[in-house]
């Protein structure tokens, strides 16, 4: 948002992100508009960037520049940054000056030398920790009361729809296993002559014999018969 925006215009800015985010279908459309409302709604914003807890692992998503990948996967392999804090104290960190902040020398180094000059990165959670909304400017004290308050709000909308889309996609997902084990046990009553009971039970002797997931003994059943 350029210029020096009135607080009406962040408030209709945000209740428009919020109706964006509702018309969203997967989990990377909600994460683009996650980024884009960052860049454009809150003060202070030159990048923008999504942290996701992929396991034990932190994984970069949608940057709005390469420079955030480069910092967020410096983070992880520093173990250090103020994404890290985030994930690890669950809570809004803000660096005012890269250039004074003593806690992380590494990291506020390489933040520097890409032109990186303050930091402000909201947790993304609903029931369960999800990652971090990172944002930076490319000068000392970007990020204003109005910053903090701002990407906030917009952190609490975004954890609410993004938790939605991952829950829409694990259904999707398990909706599509049990089609493939449906279409693997209907080829072995068909091959083998047995009812669908048996199918299952033999789709569930080859998984634990062969320390194989189920969907994959069915995806693999439905494979070799379509090649046949």
């Amino acid at each position: 948002m350029s210029g020096n925006p009135s607080r009406q215009d962040l408030a209709r800015a945000l209740g428009n992100f919020a109706v964006d985010m509702d018309n969203q279908v997967g989990g990377e459309a909600v994460l683009q508009t996650i980024i884009n409302g960052a860049v454009a709604i809150v003060p202070g914003v030159r990048w923008a960037g999504i942290s996701l807890v992929e396991g034990h692992a932190i994984e970069a998503r949608v940057p709005s520049d390469p420079l955030v990948t480069k910092l967020d996967a410096l983070q992880s392999e520093l173990d250090q940054g103020p994404c890290i804090s985030v994930l690890r104290e669950q809570r809004t960190v803000h660096i005012k000056d890269v250039a004074e902040h003593t806690a992380w020398p590494e990291f506020a180094k390489a933040a520097l030398t890409l032109g990186v000059h303050c930091s402000l990165s909201f947790q993304l959670f609903a029931k369960d920790k999800l990652g971090a909304l990172n944002l930076y400017g490319d000068h000392p004290d970007a990020f204003d009361g109005d910053s903090v308050l701002y990407g906030e709000i917009l952190a609490q909308h975004a954890s609410v729809a993004l938790a939605g889309a991952q829950a829409s996609e694990q259904f999707d997902r398990a909706l599509a296993s049990r089609d493939i084990i449906g279409q693997a046990k209907g080829i072995l009553m068909e091959r083998f002559g047995i009812d669908d009971v048996q199918a299952f039970a033999l789709l569930t002797r080859l998984s634990q014999e062969t320390n194989t997931r189920l969907f994959e003994i069915a995806r693999l059943t439905v494979e070799t018969r379509t090649k046949q």
